[in-house]
């Protein structure tokens, strides 16, 4: 797990801006605190920063070149099965000089060009340069996990690991109102926008060549999705089970691969439970980590991750948060940012890194696990809408009633209400209309307002709707089912906010994050499945739950499903009050002339009062954002 950046320069122009690769760099040392190093040859320069998981050695430091001085390789990531493709190699004759899995990316690469991806198992991106063809290959991995972005004009191509390398080179740091629509709703910006226009992010499956001035994108894995004939699955129930068994096993015993201390986060569901039971039969005494919040029981589950802790007898770890701790946390986790990312939960994740971190350099997660087997409650709805159903029924036409309650996300009650208020107006709406509902915080005309009326055709245009089409294209096929809804989630939610909260939070603490869920077998296995393999009326996540229900405590099927979440509502109205009073105030957004003086005044004045509501999201959003502007647009004058 590394930082990586560099530049590729077409000009004379662009050759003066290799002499900010240092800054860029720097911008990255928190991602790599164990080695660096560069590589500039006239017109290109790559730039490294490690964090040593697999062969620590200080050989296996990058930038790393071939023995023939052509080839030069900065990369970012894991390579779980570099232990057998190094032994292939060197069956077929080719010498290596490290033990490292850098090594086998770049020798494989030389073998077999582009093809090479397909024969890695794992979460990476790099970048290679071939000296003899000036040319530069930058990869990045199936599903995103590891970040990349880069920005090109006609003097230069740049890429690097986080937005503010980029900054450092010197791109252009002007405002995508478009981006900023869609994170107004989302509380992320979805690949391949980035909040700043001109700098777009690799999407995940896909690579870059950049020769002659040019950049030309390829996408070389697809998300193995068909609807039809996942309806169709012949295999029984048992022969399902068996096989998500073996692959999940299998994808445990692949991320434990390490040279380093390796322990696991535990929240107490079901899917980070699974990982820990797994793991601890081949780690003896592996060290766990839960957050909780002691003071706010409505959002603390340590008492479920402690059961599973003493059951496979770990060495467990609770970070129990108060609101002051979560804001002695918030300055390191937002500077731990390069674009507006306003997932509330990364305040905990980061929490919970700074912690483990201490402890271990590599925890494995929970994470895919909703995405591939319908955990998230938005799709309990989903399969009530198209049931059409009594429930449903008479849920919808009790919307009136939902309309007047009060709603929050605080308390088992008023948290009740807004679902079903959520749902009854969800359920009215097309599939595609329905989603889009269902997966942001605020809809258009609300995010719209917010803005100042002469940015909103900026924002709400023809490459809005072009966006939003390429996000909701698995519910535009003929067949639908809830399957179509998963693929969405895998990737819009996970590939946007779920992967960029743990890499961004782990890597500002020195961790690397990995989830079995997300091994590339397992995933094309889940999408193989029917719905109901996954979900019916009484369980979700259902051939997960059966498959190793004998694995776990009784008490984890006793529970209502909860998403990952922070007290926020409380650490907005106690120590996050002051903060609301700096970056909302009047005076800033009318300096900005980005927002709507008065639509701003009126969100604080009603957050201040007793109609808070759900209204802590979207103060959170504006909040995030308005840090992220001053740091960018002020500190350069």
């Amino acid at each position: 797990m590394c930082g990586i950046t560099g530049v590729v320069a077409f000009s004379e122009t662009g050759c003066k801006t290799i002499a900010h690769l240092p800054l860029a760099s720097d911008a990255l040392q928190h991602r790599g605190p164990d080695a660096s190093g560069t590589f500039v040859r006239e017109n290109i320069a790559l730039a490294h920063h490690r964090l040593s998981v697999i062969a620590p050695s200080t050989n296996a430091n990058q930038p790393l070149t071939d023995p023939s001085g052509r080839y030069t390789i900065v990369y970012n990531g894991e390579i779980l099965n570099y232990k057998s493709l190094q032994s292939k190699l060197a069956a077929n004759g080719i010498p290596l000089t490290t033990d490292s899995d850098t090594e086998v990316i770049l020798q494989l690469y030389i073998k077999e060009g582009p093809g090479c991806l397909k024969r890695l198992h794992g979460f990476f991106a790099f970048a290679i340069y071939d000296v003899l063809e000036h040319s530069l290959f930058v990869a990045r991995d199936r599903f995103g996990e590891k970040p990349l972005l880069y920005y090109k004009d006609s003097d230069k191509f740049l890429f690097g690991s986080e937005l503010k390398a980029l900054m450092e080179f010197g791109v252009p740091r002007e405002l995508d109102y478009t981006s900023l629509f869609q994170y107004l709703q989302l509380t992320y910006i979805p690949a391949p926008a980035t909040i700043l226009k001109g700098v777009k992010k690799l999407l995940p499956g896909h690579y870059l060549v950049v020769r002659n001035n040019k950049v030309h994108d390829s996408n070389w894995y697809k998300l193995p999705f068909d609807g039809e004939k996942a309806a169709a699955n012949t295999l029984t129930y048992k022969q399902q089970q068996l096989q998500l068994k073996q692959l999940l096993q299998q994808a445990v015993t692949e991320r434990l691969v390490a040279d380093v201390p390796v322990g696991a986060f535990l929240s107490g569901g079901i899917d980070s439970s699974i990982v820990v039971a797994l793991a601890a039969g081949q780690l003896p005494g592996l060290q766990t980590f839960s957050v909780g919040f002691p003071d706010q029981p409505f959002f603390d589950e340590t008492n479920y991750a402690r059961l599973v802790a003493k059951k496979y007898n770990t060495n467990h770890t609770e970070v129990k948060l108060t609101t002051q701790d979560l804001y002695g946390n918030l300055f390191g986790m937002l500077d731990g940012l390069s674009e507006p990312f306003a997932d509330s939960s990364a305040l905990a994740v980061y929490s919970l890194s700074k912690q483990a971190g201490k402890q271990v350099k590599v925890v494995l997660s929970g994470d895919g696990a909703d995405e591939l087997f319908a955990g998230y409650n938005k799709h309990r709805a989903e399969l009530q809408a198209l049931s059409k159903g009594t429930t449903a029924t008479l849920t919808t036409s009790l919307d009136f009633l939902w309309e007047n309650l009060p709603k929050s996300r605080n308390s088992f009650l008023a948290n009740k209400v807004r679902q079903l208020h959520r749902f009854a107006a969800g359920a009215k709406l097309p599939a595609a209309d329905r989603y889009w509902l269902w997966a942001t915080w605020q809809q258009e005309q609300q995010a719209l307002n917010w803005l100042k009326p002469e940015n909103r055709t900026k924002a709400a245009n023809r490459l809005y709707t072009a966006r939003k089409s390429r996000l909701l294209e698995c519910l535009t096929r003929n067949h639908y089912d809830l399957n179509n809804v998963l693929c969405a989630d895998w990737q819009l939610v996970l590939a946007n906010d779920m992967l960029p909260k743990t890499d961004l939070m782990g890597m500002a603490n020195g961790l690397e994050i990995r989830s079995p869920f997300l091994d590339h077998r397992l995933v094309k296995f889940a999408f193989s499945l029917p719905v109901a393999s996954k979900i019916d009326k009484s369980y979700q996540k259902k051939i997960l739950q059966d498959s190793f229900r004998h694995m776990l405590p009784a008490e984890l099927y006793k529970r209502p499903k909860k998403g990952f979440e922070i007290p926020l509502l409380s650490f907005l109205q106690t120590e996050g009050r002051g903060l609301i009073n700096e970056y909302l105030s009047d005076e800033l957004v009318e300096r900005q002339q980005i927002f709507d003086v008065a639509q701003i005044r009126q969100l604080r004045q009603t957050f201040k009062s007793n109609a808070a509501g759900t209204l802590q999201t979207q103060v959170w959003m504006l909040l995030v954002f308005q840090y992220w502007w001053k740091n960018t647009f002020q500190a350069v004058g």
